[in-house]
């Protein structure tokens, strides 16, 4: 297998965390580096529809070989809202308008337990393998830390005091539900 993969995202963010977490054994290529200009939709009502039809649109305009991802937000109080929809829950991609809404939508809430989902679809000559990653954890009040990106700000993983958003790239990776699925990504893809 070539050490060249289609990495279905323009999201410079995911890219960097994802690329450093391969450390150097793949060459990772954006949809921008093989030409692919379009939005590839995303019409699942779960991440691994989404993730699937990321990997599965690549594969097959482009036969190259692929991974997407989709992952989300899920908030208990909210009965998993916004899910699939994290990424644009506002009506938005604004990451702050999103953020000012989950906020709204639990104010006076007590239960704050919330988890990020991660699915990795990843497609190698024509078949399909899944990766999934969780991190428990719970929803702060107001912002806190200006690292990381979506909501990371006001999410606190169970077992620290801190927000993704307050932790190195290196210490989110370490932990965090994107994280979780690339380290079984990378030992698949390892291991063929």
């Amino acid at each position: 297998m070539s050490n060249k993969l289609v990495f279905a995202t323009n999201n410079l963010h995911k890219l960097e965390e994802v690329s450093a977490m391969l450390n150097g054994a793949f060459e990772l290529l954006t949809l921008n580096q093989i030409g692919c200009n379009e939005d590839i939709p995303e019409t699942g009502d779960t991440f691994i529809e989404n993730a699937g039809q990321k990997s599965w649109y690549v594969y097959s305009n482009f036969g190259l070989n692929c991974f997407g991802d989709d992952s989300g937000l899920e908030v208990d109080a909210l009965n998993g809202e916004p899910g699939v929809y994290s990424a644009r829950y506002s009506g938005t991609r604004d990451h702050d308008k999103n953020i000012d809404l989950l906020l709204q939508k639990l104010e006076g809430e007590e239960n704050r337990k919330a988890r990020f989902k991660a699915v990795i679809s990843l497609v190698i000559d024509g078949v399909e393998q899944l990766f999934e990653g969780t991190v428990e954890g719970s929803i702060r009040a107001e912002r806190s830390g200006t690292d990381g990106f979506g909501y990371d700000p006001i999410f606190q993983p169970d077992g620290y005091s801190i927000t993704f958003a307050e932790m190195s790239m290196d210490e989110k990776n370490a932990i965090s539900h994107r994280g979780r699925a690339v380290e079984k990504l990378v030992a698949f893809l390892k291991n063929s």
